[in-house]
């Protein structure tokens, strides 16, 4: 890109959110689209991705990335990688945004930057070997370089559960998936109980039909204490993944890279048990986290935020149709609060419609697309296999009455 480009609508982030939005508008109307994403290729997390559905089926994320790239080929769309966005400046009817590879003047942008994942310092963290789960995924799955032969898992989560099975169809061995020290440094919720709770609320996906029926019911009856105190110490096998509720993070050894952890057991609220500290041979360790909105353009563009722990941290207010408080500025996908790649997908299909609809002339021929699109982004969600917060409507339905008091 040379000098200043203007074009109809710029998006930020190519992952599934920005290329879903790309690709609608792009059938919708006749407009310039450009992505741009700091990533070599576009993708975004889909590139990692795959899961097994409620059918049994498998949902490869890496063939949804290519379909959607394709089809914005094929639709003209501009995608440009290895981008980075520096400023953002609101001008009259449009944006002008500061890029690494020139400035850009755009009358629509919207705001797709995804989600990252939340540190969690331990001890031992700094060794060769160690490194979040979503970096574990990304060099198993899209790289396909093993992270290591044999490794340990600290953080029982949405992330860590899914990736650990992906690791595990790729050859991976994995000794075990505890939970991390309970110290202030943990953003999540560490104890057995908090696990148990988050277990039952994706029973869905478990393996076994005994999972799936307990799991509901444990929901139901609200058992997770009474389930924690029972589990047992030594774990269960999951998708034969061993899965350690009663297990937590002591260390990780090693001179030069990883060399093992030191574990201990704990109480179903969470205390180490003493002299139960063990050591466990493995050559890395993959930290899960959780997941937080990539918010920081949407900040740097002056759009006002509300803290909503059941969306994953800070989120730019918006509406029902991914609009903000700003003129001309929109966002979808994990920016607007952590869920799925598919509710994502959705997201940025609704984002697409809405500036479909205050774009055109005629407004009674967009409303019935953009009805649908908001109603599509509701399906999307209540099927899905996996959720990473529980009240995710609930938090949702407060950022639009917020959203609709600013305005």
């Amino acid at each position: 890109m040379n000098g200043i480009q203007q074009i109809d609508l710029l998006i930020v982030g190519a992952g599934p959110a920005g290329l879903s939005a790309a690709a609608t508008i792009s059938a919708d109307r006749d407009f310039r689209v450009m992505i741009i994403d700091e990533f070599p290729e576009p993708g975004g997390r889909l590139l990692g991705q795959f899961h097994e559905e409620r059918d049994r089926s498998w949902w490869v994320g890496k063939t949804v990335a290519a379909d959607l790239i394709a089809q914005n080929v094929l639709a003209g769309v501009t995608i440009q990688s290895g981008v980075s966005v520096y400023g953002l400046e609101l001008l009259p009817g449009g944006w002008k945004v500061l890029t690494s590879k020139g400035d850009i003047h755009t009358k629509y942008l919207l705001l797709a930057t995804g989600a990252a994942e939340i540190p969690v310092p331990v001890s031992g963290w700094t060794l060769p070997g160690v490194m979040s789960i979503g970096a574990a995924q990304v060099m198993a799955n899209v790289h396909q370089v093993k992270p290591g032969e044999k490794g340990y898992i600290v953080g029982v989560n949405v992330l860590s559960l899914a990736i650990a099975r992906e690791l595990a169809v790729a050859g991976i061995e994995i000794e075990g998936i505890a939970l991390p020290p309970s110290d202030l440094f943990v953003t999540e919720e560490t104890t057995p109980v908090a696990a148990i709770e988050l277990l039952t609320r994706i029973s869905d996906a478990a393996p076994a039909l005994w999972m799936r029926l307990g799991g509901k019911l444990a929901q139901k009856m609200k058992l997770s204490r009474l389930l924690a105190s029972c589990f047992p110490k030594k774990g269960i096998k999951v998708w034969d993944l061993p899965l350690q509720l009663r297990t937590a993070l002591v260390s990780i050894q090693g001179v030069d890279q990883v060399e093992s952890v030191v574990v201990a057991d704990v109480t179903s609220s969470g205390e180490i048990i003493e002299d139960s500290q063990r050591e466990i041979k493995v050559d890395f360790v993959a930290i899960a986290g959780g997941l937080y909105p990539l918010a920081e353009l949407a900040a740097l563009a002056g759009c006002p935020f509300l803290y909503v722990p059941e969306l994953g941290g800070n989120i730019p207010i918006h509406n029902e149709r991914m609009k903000t408080t700003l003129p001309n500025l929109y966002v979808a996908g994990n920016i607007t609060g952590v869920e799925g790649a598919q509710v994502a997908m959705a997201q940025g299909r609704l984002a697409a419609h809405s500036i479909s609809y205050d774009d055109g002339w005629f407004a009674c021929e967009e409303e019935p697309k953009l009805l649908d699109a908001i109603d599509e982004v509701k399906e999307v969600r209540n099927s899905a296999m996996i959720q990473f917060h529980p009240e995710i409507d609930g938090a949702r339905k407060r950022i639009y009455e917020l959203f609709d008091h600013w305005m």
